[in-house]
């Protein structure tokens, strides 16, 4: 993060350095948005709260959730959640490729029709929410999401285009270690 401070560990609340030390031991490094969100303590537990409420409950499955994550973050022009998430994307996805076709044109990735549907919904909802239709949310239905699985597709559309817009200003830079992940 280059925009603003980036503080140091031990200088935060205690129960964001569990949070933080955690990710740390559970990915074998530390992830740059926790540091990078922890500039503003008192956001910090409500961003990485629903966050984890978004993965943890959801209709969707892990690799559709960071399918629509990188998708967006394409469109949003985010580094940071583009390769981040890619990163994520490749492992639950098992496809060393399905991130970089989605993060560039997900209208060119091998889909089959229902992530094509999710993905274009997602795009939509980033690029002009105001048109967003019924009808949207009709083809979602006919593509066999539940109607769980559309709020929750739309929740993860939201908070991540909230996330991109927060890494953009703070021009949050990637790990170099998320770049290999998932694509061996």
């Amino acid at each position: 993060m280059t925009n603003f401070e980036v503080p140091e560990i031990d200088a935060l609340p205690e129960d964001i350095q569990e949070r933080i030390e955690k990710e740390t031991e559970d990915a074998g490094f530390t992830p740059n948005v926790f540091r990078a969100m922890a500039y503003k303590p008192s956001h910090f537990w409500s961003f990485f709260d629903y966050h984890d409420a978004l993965v943890e409950d959801s209709a969707l499955e892990r690799e559709e959730i960071e399918m629509i994550v990188v998708t967006v973050s394409g469109a949003n022009d985010c580094l940071y959640c583009v390769v981040a998430h890619g990163a994520l994307c490749r492992v639950y996805a098992e496809d060393p490729q399905l991130a970089d076709q989605l993060a560039t044109n997900h209208r060119a990735a091998d889909l089959g029709p229902n992530h094509r549907a999710m993905l274009d919904f997602a795009v939509k909802l980033t690029n002009s929410p105001g048109s967003v239709t019924r009808e949207d949310l009709l083809v979602l239905r006919n593509n066999g999401f539940s109607e769980e699985a559309i709020w929750d597709i739309a929740s993860v559309v939201a908070f991540y285009n909230l996330s991109n817009r927060l890494a953009i200003v703070a021009d949050m830079r990637p790990n170099e270690e998320f770049y290999s992940i998932g694509r061996e």
